[in-house]
């Protein structure tokens, strides 16, 4: 019995290394990152709902009020320290792209385009993110993981043009597409410098500092819009509000910014590369439209690629 013990105490520490690479290609970070992506994969359909009815500045400031009480509640009751005066810095860069700067630009680009053309755009923040971990996270991705991403990158814009009957190439870019641009290019900045901070802050503590510190301006201006343009809108509208206020601005952060800090910015920030077939799921599915072997077939590329740029150091 002992020899017994022996052999498989042995076995144990001999795939010991092994096991924790694997689990390192696939542990909790990549898992915290996949649950975020879920929470966000709906955001652009529920915009598109809410500012149907709803002006797009008390959506986009709105949500963010919302997500501000919700998070001033988490931080009371867990007692969260507050952040050092080194953190401003960084709570002011995530305010800047993720609580103001995407929610708004996106709304005003939802108002006049689908949530399948936006989803054409959102496809660069991967790689967008991923270039802002380099710049602001210090992180140095390998030759491997940019080929692996560039592929998924070109296997979803594959898709969602040919799902969306979007045209990449034309007269010129669209106000709207230069919003979406814009928005993208803030939202990677918010999440590389979230999940940076989020190593030492904590995930959820980093959003939700972010979003106590920017309330007195989200709102005012929200406070504005309703006086302004009024609250009256359809059930439809308020339940893509309250998803993007409690969802897309406040938990999936939670899990988002966890996933970004222990797996590594550039890294797990490739999980983005599933929210547009998502979102286009979504959208059939509200929609009523019929999904295709082409989503599938795309989906199992993106699958790859993301598998790809995990193995990649």
């Amino acid at each position: 019995m002992g020899s017994t013990d022996n052999a498989i105490e042995r076995r144990a520490i001999t795939r010991g290394p092994r096991a924790r690479r694997l689990a390192g290609r696939i542990g909790p970070g990549v898992l915290l990152g996949a649950l975020g992506i879920l929470g966000f994969s709906f955001s652009f359909p529920a915009t598109r709902l809410a500012v149907a009815d709803l002006d797009p500045w008390l959506v986009a400031f709105g949500r963010a009020t919302i997500a501000a009480v919700l998070a001033s509640v988490y931080l009371r009751a867990t007692r969260a320290p507050r952040p050092g005066r080194a953190d401003l810095k960084s709570l002011a860069i995530v305010a800047a792209g993720v609580v103001v700067g995407f929610p708004l630009l996106t709304s005003l680009a939802l108002r006049g385009e689908t949530a399948a053309h936006g989803a054409v755009v959102i496809a660069f923040l991967p790689a967008a993110t991923a270039v802002a971990a380099v710049l602001r996270a210090g992180e140095r991705p390998s030759r491997r993981f940019w080929l692996a991403s560039a592929a998924g990158l070109l296997a979803v814009l594959a898709f969602v043009a040919g799902s969306a009957g979007a045209q990449l190439s034309g007269s010129g870019p669209e106000p709207a597409d230069l919003l979406l641009l814009a928005g993208t290019a803030l939202c990677a900045v918010g999440y590389a410098e979230g999940g940076a901070l989020s190593r030492g802050l904590g995930a959820a503590p980093t959003i939700c500092w972010a979003l106590v510190l920017s309330a007195p301006v989200t709102a005012s201006v929200a406070i504005a819009a309703a006086a302004t343009t009024g609250l009256h809108a359809a059930p439809t509208a308020w339940l893509g509000f309250a998803y993007v206020s409690a969802i897309s601005m406040f938990l999936a952060f939670f899990a988002w910014y966890a996933g970004l800090a222990r797996g590594g910015v550039a890294r797990v920030g490739q999980i983005q590369l599933a929210q547009p077939v998502l979102t286009l799921g979504w959208a059939a599915l509200l929609l009523k439209e019929p999904v295709g072997p082409l989503t599938v077939l795309t989906a199992l590329a993106v699958l790859a690629s993301v598998a790809a740029t995990q193995r990649a150091r």
